[in-house]
């Protein structure tokens, strides 16, 4: 099988690509520069696909689009969100329209979206059909998934891959944590009773890999992992497994005056989020519980 895969340098996609190329497919990344000699050369900002471009697209049975702007990183100005937004929808809307219009098309575009589509959701349970939140990120990942309609209009498969908190020492939330947290200078943030939906790795580029090979999966798919816990739970849990207290909250005022909206949308946001149509598909955890996943992906 041949497989296109865009964000493939990132976290996520590189260990995507990994696993496929171990499985046997081809993998043919979708770069921006230095493509090398069977990548594909797009420029999402500029809106093209060139011919070529289109010609190598036309050849994969799958197309996974992970690319987008770190929202993790900096301040969110009006310049960061307006970036955040655009990386996702406008190179979501490009490959949708340009696979659309192929001859031979992929069977199926699997497109990267987020929990943060929910908003801020207490502890209520959240499943595929649960509405949309009204924050910021809702407001991306809504947008985000709609880009991909013309993709769906022309037949071709598209699932959308509703990415939790994703649990890994290479990168990610998980690894700006432990520095501190091995420190014992960790603690909740806020009152840690907002729940996080998250996952390991391993797992995603799993569930991400059931989606290209499961043809009766299409739509929102909520990829995370069976048991979703509170902020408190998570500090203590990951205090336990790196044998260090937890005794250094960071206050709710302290996160928002240090990073601003980013602070509620990303650590005080409360997403209880459930991973029934995955594991009811098929899939199978191989880190269903807290414990074992931070053992498994922290080195």
């Amino acid at each position: 099988m041949r497989i296109a895969i865009s964000g493939a340098t990132g976290l996520v996609g590189s260990a995507l690509a990994e696993a496929l190329r171990a499985e046997g497919s081809e993998v043919v990344r979708l770069v921006r520069r230095d493509p090398e000699e069977a990548d594909i050369l797009w420029d999402p900002t500029a809106g093209s696909l060139d011919a070529a471009a289109l010609s190598a697209l036309g050849d994969c049975s799958v197309v996974v689009h992970l690319a987008g702007e770190n929202i993790a990183t900096g301040r969110w100005t009006a310049d960061k969100k307006r970036r955040i937004r655009e990386s996702r929808v406008h190179s979501t809307r490009l490959l949708a329209e340009s696979l659309a219009t192929l001859e031979q098309k992929p069977q199926a575009l699997i497109s990267a979206s987020a929990i943060g589509y929910y908003g801020d959701a207490g502890d209520q349970l959240l499943s595929e059909s649960s509405p949309t939140g009204d924050d910021f990120l809702a407001e991306v990942c809504a947008a985000w998934e709609s880009a991909a309609a013309p993709a769906r209009e022309a037949g071709i498969r598209v699932v959308n891959v509703r990415i939790g908190v994703v649990l890994s020492d290479q990168g990610g939330a998980l690894a700006k944590m432990l520095t501190p947290f091995r420190l014992g200078l960790g603690g909740r943030v806020g009152c840690g009773k907002q729940y996080m939906s998250w996952i390991a790795l391993p797992d995603l580029v799993g569930a991400i890999r059931h989606a290209i090979h499961s043809d009766s999966l299409s739509g929102p798919l909520n990829s995370v992992a069976p048991a979703p816990v509170t902020n408190a739970e998570f500090t203590r849990t990951l205090g336990k497994v790196l044998g260090r207290p937890t005794l250094f909250p960071m206050p709710a005022f302290v996160a928002r005056t240090m990073f601003g909206e980013m602070g509620d949308a990303l650590l005080l946001s409360s997403t209880r989020v459930s991973s029934e149509k995955l594991q009811q598909s098929g899939y199978r955890f191989e880190f269903p519980d807290l414990e074992s996943a931070l053992r498994g992906v922290i080195g």
